[in-house]
């Protein structure tokens, strides 16, 4: 079912479940200590009738209480040794009963009292003596007072149904028991635990339905971003999330996704530019190989006109396996497959390998390749290096003006291997320099294919610069030539053995 798969939902139910549990866990708790108190104050009144019933038992009962008139007074000329004797002289002398020692026990007047139904509180006693019979009982005592057996504790409290009892074993065997009737403390009982459940009920729909809020207000934001992931499968790449919170967990997730979301446009937009544009290269040299051969076929020609289609149809194949070689390469780069093992290496050295192999080609536009290549060592593969500098120079000599001259100079810096081509030619429009490194672009566009050059000269030299954690910048002056400088980290330091 959906809803045991909603986050939602599994949260609401979770904290469903920890509200039950606090509250059903607090109400509990307030229940026992209320009935705790009732039972303990209850516990209070009848040990004190406990204590009364011994003293009867013991042939001590207690003294009525007198009121403060009928107390004499010592004389103020008494001595303080002599207050006791007087006291004792003018008390009332009162009968002691004897103790108890058959079947019969009485208790004092105001001490009956303490059991009648008119003072209320429905108390009683029985007592009984070490051997089993019952000495005495109040008439409030219920028919069926059974003999309490004896525990461990002298003195206990029980519950038998609606009734609480207190009993004490006296040290000479005899047993007092002194109950009370505690219906109404149960039904006070039972009124308090529903009006805490009640109220833990309140409390629980309260924090449901507080959950509920909180929990749709905080997964909105998951809502939104599946909608968003929904419209970009189907095709719309510009929908993004709308992300109020930002400095929640959720909306730095969004965050994230709306930035994934963007180089995903981006790729795709790169990926169609670049399909149509290689698609835009391949179709200019296939469409002289077509031309050429159905221009041979159409009817016989001589062996010189023959030549001259093959030439043609040569040089369109050698064109279309630069595009399809650069392509391939930049293939490499993307998929991470050229991230070959570096290796020490001397970048003066490929720098000057480079402009001799360049420097015909330099002759040919009548360019001045002048160089100032310190002794610098570096760590990076050789042939992709060696591409770096071949292709910044013949774009350089390419882009130059007759009779210029580039300058290539490699040094080592504080920070970085640095690396720099600079000429004097035409230089870069500041509209072109944003976009010079994209695959296909060209600065002039009035010159496509021109040269043979494909646009991805500068695209595969930024990708092996980046595979080799360097950078790359360009700085140009229209009309006065342009320069770029390729900043390589610095090699690790040779390890001690």
């Amino acid at each position: 079912m959906k809803f045991f798969h909603s986050i939602r939902w599994r949260l609401q139910l979770w904290h469903g479940m920890l509200l039950v549990m606090v509250l059903s866990g607090f109400g509990f708790t307030a229940w026992r200590l209320q009935r705790s108190t009732q039972l303990q104050r209850v516990d209070q009144d009848l040990e004190r009738r406990v204590a009364v019933v011994a003293g009867a038992m013991r042939g001590n009962p207690s003294a009525p209480p007198r009121p403060p008139q009928d107390r004499p007074e010592d004389p103020p000329q008494d001595r303080p040794q002599d207050r006791p004797r007087l006291r004792e002289r003018e008390r009332p002398q009162t009968p002691r009963p004897p103790p108890v020692t058959g079947t019969e026990m009485h208790l004092a007047a105001h001490d009956e009292n303490l059991f009648e139904e008119a003072a209320g509180g429905g108390f009683y006693y029985a007592a009984w003596l070490p051997d089993g019979r019952e000495i005495s009982r109040s008439s409030t005592a219920p028919a069926d007072v059974p003999y309490p057996p004896r525990g461990d504790d002298p003195s206990a409290a029980r519950l038998r149904g609606n009734l609480r009892e207190y009993v004490r074993f006296m040290a000479t065997g005899e047993c007092i028991l002194v109950g009370r009737d505690i219906r109404d403390e149960v039904a006070a009982s039972r009124r308090f635990a529903w009006i805490l459940g009640a109220a833990g009920g309140a409390v629980l729909l309260l924090g449901l339905a507080g959950g509920a809020w909180v929990s749709s207000r905080a997964l909105r934001p998951l809502a939104n971003i599946s909608s968003a992931a929904a419209k970009i499968a189907a095709g719309d790449l510009s929908q993004r999330i709308d992300t109020p919170d930002s400095r929640s967990e959720l909306g730095t997730l969004a965050e994230v996704l709306n930035d994934t979301f963007t180089r995903l446009q981006a790729s795709f937009v790169r990926q169609a530019q670049f399909t149509a544009d290689a698609s835009h290269e391949l179709r200019t040299p296939l469409s002289v190989v077509l031309t050429q051969t159905q221009s041979a076929l159409s009817r016989e020609r001589p062996a010189a006109e023959y030549r001259d289609s093959l030439a043609a149809c040569q040089r369109a194949a050698q064109r279309m396996r630069r595009l399809i070689e650069s392509l391939l390469t930049l293939a490499r780069f993307d998929s991470g497959e050229a991230a070959a093992d570096h290796q020490p290496c001397e970048l003066d050295q490929i720098a000057r390998d480079a402009i001799e192999l360049l420097r015909p080609l330099a002759d040919q536009q009548q360019v001045h390749l002048d160089a100032d290549l310190k002794a610098t060592s570096c760590t990076g593969h050789p042939e992709q290096l060696g591409q770096v500098v071949t292709n910044l120079v013949s774009n350089a000599i390419s882009h130059n003006r007759t009779g210029g001259s580039v300058r290539v100079t490699v040094a080592a810096a504080a920070d970085a291997i640095l690396l720099s081509v600079s000429d004097d030619g035409e230089g870069i429009a500041p509209q072109d320099i944003p976009h010079i490194f994209e695959r296909f672009y060209r600065a002039d566009q009035a010159r496509s294919g021109s040269h043979g050059r494909s646009g991805l000269g500068l695209a595969i030299t930024q990708a092996i610069i980046s595979a080799h954690h360097g950078t790359i910048a360009v700085s140009s002056v229209p009309g006065s030539g342009s320069s770029f400088t390729v900043r390589l980290p610095l090699p690790p330091p040779p390890s001690e053995n």
